[in-house]
Parts: structure tokens; C-alpha cells; sequence
């Protein structure tokens, strides 16, 4: 929306013949019309505001037929001082509906020595399951603007770097990887990378030029494992390709599955302090949550959800604003005090009742329940 039409939004039902006619009564709107500070934010620019990150894309670029990198310029408040590795959120009004899900930067944060970051990354795979996610890749235009959730997430590498570190990944957990390798590239930092990842093709590999030159270059050993034609990574594939992995710094990203495999391999030789891994998405559905009614005590609104269904979700859903951030579980801005009934903690099946403090992000409903907001 731009300036004159959020100047009209208060008449914009209302018909006129002349056009200064409806500025007028447009501009007596404006002045007996209670406004909020965003209110004013926004009609001078729409990327302002005191209450939320946002954000507008600005272009949308394919990567493979099915993944696209996002380019987005935060707006006010946004800190571009993140560390590589780590991921946003992002809030896209979909269907009249605002829908979160959190993504990897890819990009680069600002860096030391005064170059000043005004766009960031996201690359996004679109997911069959995913609304969103195929929303972003193949139906959101430059210029949507977008609520964001700052940067967060413990998925970095520490400073200095090891000697010896090892990326191992799977599909689009590159993503994370290659913010930190263009961090590096930026920064001129240099160590022995074994980067190990899988993919089913080549036509799906992400950033294939960009590795290429990095290999070139002597930043990463790489080898890329095409899984529909090498078969999957396994523990003596990874002896194979690494051979001193017990020995590196390890960080991983990828499939549920894929990750399991690996922490089971880092668990069996008494080394899982050297694994790092990033899990992307909450696992939903596996451990049979029954739904209910969730109420919100404070404004006594209700609604009926399904057991997949968090309970920020639902508050989203009827319209209630509720405290969050990464909306994975990590980053505890989400808890809120149980009134009644029992949720369940979609990772785990863990049952909690009321009195107990629950994350509102990784709960749903196991029965009726009352929430404390």
C-alpha cells in the first residue's frame, strides 16, 4: 500500500465525486481517528515499525526447479550483526492468513571493517508438504513485504576456527554451510574444510558453481555424493571419504534421517561433542497428539485444532498475539504458563499439565486446554 492510499484507507468506502471531496473527508478521518504509532510509521514507510521486524523482498531468484534464494532489505530495527550459520524467521501473509517459518541465511552479516550489509538470503527448498515453502519459490513477487524474526540459532563456528573441520550435509542443508564458507571467502579466513555433501542429481545440487570455485580455489575439499547413482552415506562410505573424521570439528545439516545417522555413528565412537547439528524442521505427527480446544484465558478467545497443530499456530489462528522467536524450540521466547488441561511436546510425546510453563512453539493440544495469555 502506498502513502495515498493508506492517507484514504479510513474512506476508502466511502464514494465521492470529486476527488478533493474525498481527500478532505479522508483528512478529518485521519484527525479524529485514534492512530498508533505504527500507524504513522507506516504511511511514511512501510518497512517501519515499533512493534515488528519487516521486510520487503526484493528479488526472487531461481537456483534449481525447485529451490530459490530470497533477497530481502530489512527494514527498521533489523541488526545485520548475525553470525553465519544461524536462521530467520519470516511471516508472509498467505490467503489472509500470516504463516511463520524459519529459514538459514545465506547471506554474509556485516562485517569489521565498516561495510555495511542492506540485503540478506534466504535459499528455500519447496517442500511438497510445504505451503509456504512453495509459496516463497514459486508464487511471491519482489516488493511483498514480509514480518521477520531477528537472527538467531546456536549452529556457528566458533572463533578462531578449528584446524580441522568437517561439513557434512544433505539437500538443502547447505544452506547454513555456505554462509559460513562466504563468510570465510570475505573475511580471507583459511582451514583444512572437508565438505561431504549429498544430493540426488546433479541438476539438484545447490550452489554447484559456487563450490566448484571454492574447490578451485583450495578453501574445501569437496566431494558431492549423488545419491541415485553412489547410494547413500553411510558410516563406511564417510571412513571412505573422510578418513580422519573422528579427529575434525563436525557440522551437519540435513533430513531427520540423515542426522540420525550421523549422530548414531559421532554416539558409537564416543565423540558426539565434536558433532554440530542443525535440524531444520519439528518432526510433526509421530507421536499421536488428539487435539482439542484451546482457549486463551486473558481475552477468552477459543479454537478447535487438530493434534499437529502447535498452540502458537492456534493463537495465530484466532487472533491473539503471543510471544515467540525461532519457532523450532530452541529459543524459549514462546513459553507460557499452562492453566488448564494437558498439552504434548510434538518432539518428544512428553505430556504437560496445567501449572507447568510450555513452549508454545513445540506443544499441542492433548485434549482441552487453557493458556495463561
Amino acid at each position: 500500500m502506498g502513502w495515498l492510499e493508506a492517507f484514504e484507507a479510513p474512506v476508502e468506502g466511502v464514494a465521492a465525486r470529486y476527488r478533493g471531496t474525498h481527500w478532505a473527508r479522508a483528512a478529518l478521518a485521519r484527525i479524529t481517528t485514534p492512530l498508533l504509532p505504527d500507524d504513522y510509521l507506516h504511511l511514511a514507510n512501510p518497512l517501519w515499525s515499533a512493534r515488528e521486524l519487516r521486510g520487503k523482498i526484493v528479488s526472487v531468484i531461481p537456483e534449481t526447479d525447485d529451490t530459490a534464494t530470497l533477497v530481502i532489505r530489512p527494514g527498521w530495527g533489523f541488526s545485520f550483526d548475525y553470525q553465519p550459520g544461524q536462521y530467520i524467521g519470516i511471516g508472509v501473509l498467505v490467503e489472509g492468513r500470516w504463516t511463520w517459518r524459519s529459514y538459514s541465511l545465506t547471506s554474509t552479516p556485516a562485517t569489521s571493517d565498516g561495510g555495511q550489509a542492506k540485503t540478506v538470503a534466504v535459499t528455500i527448498k519447496a517442500m511438497p508438504e510445504g505451503r509456504l515453502s512453495s509459496h516463497l519459490v514459486n508464487g511471491v513477487q519482489p516488493g511483498t513485504v514480509v514480518r521477520l524474526a531477528a537472527p538467531r540459532g546456536e549452529f556457528v563456528l566458533p572463533d578462531p576456527l578449528p584446524t580441522k573441520i568437517a561439513f557434512i550435509t544433505a539437500g538443502s542443508g547447505l544452506t547454513p554451510i555456505i554462509s559460513m564458507l562466504r563468510t570465510m571467502r570475505h573475511r580471507n579466513q583459511h582451514t583444512d574444510i572437508r565438505l561431504i555433501h549429498s544430493t540426488p542429481t546433479s541438476e539438484s545440487l545447490l550452489f554447484a558453481d559456487e563450490l566448484a570455485g571454492y574447490a578451485a580455489d583450495g578453501l574445501i575439499d569437496l566431494h558431492v555424493q549423488h545419491t541415485r547413482t553412489d547410494g547413500k552415506l553411510t558410516e563406511q562410505r564417510l571412513a571412505e571419504l573422510c578418513t580422519d573424521w573422528r579427529t575434525r570439528q563436525t557440522w551437519a545439516c540435513g533430513p531427520s534421517g540423515f542426522l540420525d545417522l550421523l549422530h548414531g555413528i559421532w554416539r558409537g565412537a564416543d565423540i558426539e561433542d565434536r558433532l554440530h547439528i542443525e535440524r531444520f524442521a519439528l518432526e510433526r505427527g509421530a507421536v499421536g497428539a488428539q487435539g482439542g480446544t484451546v482457549t486463551f484465558g486473558r481475552d477468552g478467545k477459543s479454537v478447535e485444532v487438530d493434534g499437529a497443530t502447535t498452540l502458537l499456530e492456534a493463537g495465530e489462528e484466532a487472533g491473539v498475539l503471543m510471544p515467540f522467536g525461532c519457532r523450532m524450540g530452541i529459543c524459549q521466547s514462546c513459553v507460557v504458563m499452562l492453566d488448564k488441561g494437558c498439552v504434548r511436546d510434538l518432539r518428544n510425546g512428553a505430556e504437560h499439565v496445567e501449572g507447568e510453563r510450555i513452549q508454545t512453539c513445540v506443544s499441542a493440544a492433548a485434549g482441552d486446554c487453557t493458556l495463561d495469555v
